[in-house]
């Protein structure tokens, strides 16, 4: 860099020199560097106040309002933050709540379900405890008349083995006297 800078030089004096001989660029020749050397010093101090007092206060404001800005953006996403987080504990919590009151209801109707069938099925047991004894009521008198039947045919039997066996007729009231048990067995 300092090579590139002195070349730079050498070459302006080489132009300046080159300048005097054919009244060519003023700014390099040396007998004007003075008065360029004032007026750059000039415009630096004029450059420096309208930067100092104008431009970069109005860049100053800008980046405070960033700041202040950026500062709002960020208390305004944390306060929306906060909201979601609560809104979300709410949701959580009325789920929780609904849940509760859908076990309670299914629980509710399971025991109402519960307390039916068992009525239904005391009274189906009841009905059929009627029909039972009804059915028995019916055996019981089917069978006397069964066993009596058995009497009457075991008498017209006997009636008819003894007819065939002695060729003999004998009265159903002598069959029945026969077929009596003893008064011991």
């Amino acid at each position: 860099m300092f090579a590139g800078t002195t070349l730079l030089f050498a070459v302006a004096a080489e132009a300046a020199e080159g300048a005097s001989k054919s009244e060519g660029l003023p700014q390099l020749d040396p007998n004007h560097f003075t008065p360029q050397l004032f007026w750059l010093v000039l415009s630096f101090i004029a450059l420096f106040f309208i930067m100092s007092r104008i431009a970069l206060p109005r860049v100053g404001d800008v980046i405070d309002e960033r700041r202040d800005r950026i500062k709002r953006d960020l208390d305004a996403a944390g306060r929306l933050k906060d909201e979601t987080d609560k809104a979300l504990s709410d949701y959580e919590k009325a789920l929780a709540d609904a849940r509760s009151n859908a076990s309670g209801i299914a629980k509710e109707t399971r025991e109402r379900l519960a307390a039916e069938t068992d009525a239904e099925r005391q009274r189906v047991d009841a009905q059929l405890a009627v029909k039972l004894q009804s059915a028995e009521s019916r055996i019981a008198e089917t069978k006397s008349k069964a066993v009596s039947a058995i009497g009457e045919i075991a008498t017209d039997t006997a009636r008819a083995v003894v007819t065939k066996l002695i060729g003999q007729d004998v009265s159903p009231d002598e069959v029945k006297k026969v077929l009596q048990p003893a008064p011991g067995e």
